[in-house]
C-alpha cells in the first residue's frame, strides 16, 4: 500500500500502488516500475520466518502484567518512520522486534520490558576488500562498548556502478574489534563465499550496528561502500 503525506499539496509519497515503487533519495522524489523478488525458499529466509512466528506466539504465553509492561513501555522506544517523523510500536511489536535483535546477537530473551540505555555513536573509517585478505573495517570505537554486540550486515559483490543494494544486505553476525580493526573474512566467507579474482573491481557493501545485549535496543546502522582490490 502506497504510503501519502500531504501538505497544502502531497509532499511526499511512499511505498507501492499498483505497478509502481514510490521512493526518495538524494535527487529527490522517484517512482519505478514494481519487481516482484524471486522467493527462492531457502533455509535462512525460513528460520527467519519461523523465528518471527515462534516470537508472535511467545506474546501469547506471557502473563498479563508481562504484556502490560510492554504496552506501558511503547513511549520509551520509538522509531522513525519513512517520512521521518516519529511514531510507537504497539506493545506486541515492540516485544518482538527487541528479541529479535538479541537473537540476532545470541542473547537471551526477554519478557517483559526494559528500561531504555543510551546507544553509543558507532563509526566506520574505512574498508578493504581483498581476494588475499577477505573484508576487514576500521571503526571507532576502537573496541565494542561493554553490554553491546556488533551486528554486521554485508552484501554479495556487486557491478561497480550499482548503488541501489539495500535488498541484497544479509546478516553476517557478530563481530568483535581489535584496536579498530574488524575482520570479517571468516563470517563473510561462511555466508558468500571466499572473494576471488573474479570479484575485482566490484563493490561489497558493509552495515555496522550496535545493538544492547540487555535490552535489544539497536543503533543506527553505519554503512560503507568498498571495491574489491
Amino acid at each position: 500500500m502506497a504510503k501519502v503525506k500531504y501538505s497544502a499539496l502531497v509532499s511526499d509519497m511512499r511505498n507501492k500502488l499498483n505497478g509502481s515503487v514510490l521512493s526518495k533519495n538524494r535527487a529527490g522524489n522517484y517512482i519505478r516500475n514494481k519487481v516482484t523478488p524471486v522467493n527462492p525458499q531457502t533455509a535462512a529466509q525460513q528460520a527467519n520466518r519461523q523465528q518471527l512466528g515462534s516470537m508472535s506466539s511467545a506474546w501469547n504465553g506471557l502473563t498479563e502484567s508481562q504484556r502490560q509492561s510492554w504496552r506501558g513501555a511503547v513511549a520509551s522506544f520509538p522509531y522513525t518512520d519513512i517520512f521521518g517523523d516519529r511514531k510507537e510500536l504497539d506493545g506486541k511489536s515492540l516485544m518482538i522486534k527487541l528479541n529479535l535483535n538479541l537473537l540476532n546477537a545470541g542473547q537471551s530473551q526477554i519478557s517483559s520490558a526494559p528500561a531504555s540505555v543510551a546507544i553509543p555513536e558507532l563509526g566506520i573509517t574505512s574498508g578493504t576488500a581483498t581476494v588475499a585478505n577477505g573484508v576487514e573495517l576500521l571503526i571507532t570505537p576502537s573496541t565494542v562498548p561493554v553490554g553491546f554486540s556488533l551486528l554486521v550486515y554485508a552484501t554479495p559483490p556487486v557491478n561497480g556502478g550499482v548503488y541501489f543494494v539495500k535488498n541484497k544486505y544479509r546478516l553476517l553476525g557478530t563481530a568483535t574489534a581489535t584496536a579498530g580493526a574488524v575482520d570479517l573474512q571468516a563470517l563473510y566467507d561462511a555466508k558468500f563465499g571466499a572473494l576471488s579474482a573474479g570479484d575485482v573491481g566490484k563493490a561489497v557493501s558493509v552495515r555496522c550496528a550496535l545493538v544492547s545485549n540487555t535490552t535489544g535496543q539497536l543503533g543506527v546502522g553505519v554503512d560503507i561502500r568498498i571495491i574489491v582490490a
